[in-house]
């Protein structure tokens, strides 16, 4: 047994091997001499073995394909609407009005100098006395105390894009933007002045309204071109009425994105003749309707050389074809098409500007000459330019800068006043004020500048006609307040500072 305590301190493995050949000793020992003894009692247990060495890693398991991506979870409720952000660039331009009516028939001139006495002749026979000629209509120069401002609509943000021509009842109408609730509004003024005026939803469907163009149709009832923001379409509205409350509404074009700076009048056929941008093509298009209701209308690309047809204006010439004023963007010019027939199935195009960047918010009307008269803004210099057209074709114009002062000249609109002269409507953009130019001649070399309104942020999207008094109508965005505005000339030159001698 000392034995047996002795070899316990030996290392585990000698241990076991000595206990086991002992065992068998033992074993035989007592087998080999008598019967079995009585098991010993079982000894303490021996001191544990050292750590053995660590297995080597196994194999890594292939790696588990990505489990299925759950449900898109709901969108979450709009946050609130942000501030007004700064002002941005130059926005796009306002739509041209449609053309005014013919002024009223200038004074007589002075008499001239009497001539030499004659021979008496011979006595005739006594003739019969001739009707009494009508009064002619004098060039109206009242002596202002200022030009007569009105809001006219502020019911949400209003008044974008304005386009004003006269109805058949004398009175003011005006088509324009309801930003608010996206939609196409009307205006019919409640007097010769437009001191107050009945506006009317016109079309509701969608995002529509914006580049707006107001003219008279051959029935007497007003003509609205403007884009379905919505669906990217040009689209019409044809008035039920003179004072335009309530309209049926037509899709002209619907190829790509369409319908940018529209712009209407009436052409020889008596039809309506719509000049706008394919922004889809980067082209000027024109729609020539079908019918007086213009349901449906026959569209044609003028010109598709590089990124042209921005900001359009169209009017009819003194030979009864379409003239149309309008940008081009790729080179920064001053463009115009000539219509070759009626339907403006084709035109002749004519760059008229091309020093520096010219041309945008471009309107065209023909002057007292037959001639067309454009005027447009000059980024370059931002200036107020106006062109005389050389020819009934407008192959090529004399051009003029009208106003340096600041940077003017954006949002233009032009007519020809009750005097023969041009009046332009303009947002001074340096003091955010309307402003307006009254040509001295013919060919507008020269023009009298005055400031029609300068309380707060005004002047955004004029447009320009002449009122049955024969005194100018301008209608424009008040962007400070967002509302609806119209100034009422209160003489001729639409200026508060003519006093007669």
């Amino acid at each position: 047994m000392q034995y047996l305590l002795h070899v316990r301190h030996l290392r585990p493995i000698y241990y076991w091997i000595v206990l086991g050949i002992m065992s068998f000793v033992i074993v035989f020992a007592f087998a080999c001499s008598g019967s079995d003894g009585v098991d010993g009692s079982e000894g303490s247990q021996g001191p544990k073995g050292d750590t053995g060495f660590a297995g080597e890693d196994g194999l890594d398991a292939a790696e588990g394909k990505d489990g299925a991506i759950g449900p898109v979870g709901k969108t979450g409720v709009a946050g609130e609407k942000g501030p007004t952000g700064d002002t941005g660039a130059t926005g796009k331009d306002g739509l041209a009005g449609a053309e005014g009516k013919d002024g009223a028939i200038g004074p007589v001139g002075p008499k001239g100098d009497a001539g030499s006495t004659g021979l008496d002749g011979l006595e005739g026979l006594a003739g019969e006395t001739g009707e009494t000629g009508e009064t002619g209509s004098p060039i109206v120069r009242n002596i202002p105390v200022s030009n007569v401002i009105t809001t006219l609509d502020t019911t949400g943000r209003v008044g974008k894009d304005t386009s004003f021509t006269i109805g058949a009842d004398g009175l003011g109408l005006i088509s324009y933007y309801d930003d608010t609730n996206e939609d196409l509004k009307v205006a019919h003024c409640s007097d010769t002045n437009c001191t107050a005026a009945t506006t009317t939803t016109i079309d509701a469907t969608g995002s529509v309204g914006d580049y707006t163009s107001i003219t008279i149709g051959a029935d007497g009832l007003g003509l609205i071109s403007y884009r379905d923001i919505t669906n990217d379409n040009l689209k019409v509205a044809h008035c039920s009425d003179i004072t335009c409350t309530a309209a049926t509404t037509a899709t002209l074009d619907a190829t790509g994105i369409v319908g940018d700076y529209t712009s209407i009048t009436i052409g020889a056929d008596g039809l309506g003749l719509i000049s706008y941008y394919d922004i889809t093509n980067d082209d000027l298009k024109v729609a020539h309707c079908s019918d007086t209701n213009c349901t449906a209308a026959t569209t044609t690309t003028l010109d598709a050389t590089g990124d042209v047809g921005w900001h359009t204006s169209v009017t009819i010439g003194a030979d009864g074809l379409g003239l149309i004023s309008y940008y081009d963007f790729t080179n920064g010019d001053l463009k115009v098409a000539h219509c070759s027939d009626t339907n403006c199935t084709a035109a002749t195009t004519t760059t008229l500007d091309a020093t520096g960047f010219v041309g945008e918010y471009t309107s065209v009307t023909i002057g007292a000459d037959g001639l067309g008269l454009i005027s447009y803004w000059a980024l370059t210099n931002q200036d107020l330019k106006v062109a005389h057209c050389s020819d009934t074709n407008c192959t090529a114009a004399t051009i003029t800068t009208l106003d340096a002062t600041d940077n003017v000249g954006l949002d233009t609109s032009i007519t020809i006043g009750a005097d023969g002269l041009g009046l332009i409507s303009y947002l001074d953009t340096t003091n955010d004020n309307l402003k307006v130019a009254h040509c001295s001649d013919t060919n507008c070399t020269a023009a009298t500048i005055n400031t029609l309104d300068a309380t707060g942020v005004v002047g955004d999207d004029t447009s320009v006609t002449i009122g049955e008094d024969g005194l100018g109508l301008i209608s424009y965005w008040d962007r400070g307040n967002s509302d609806l505005k119209v100034a009422h000339c209160e003489n001729t030159f639409c200026s508060p500072y003519f006093r007669r001698r």
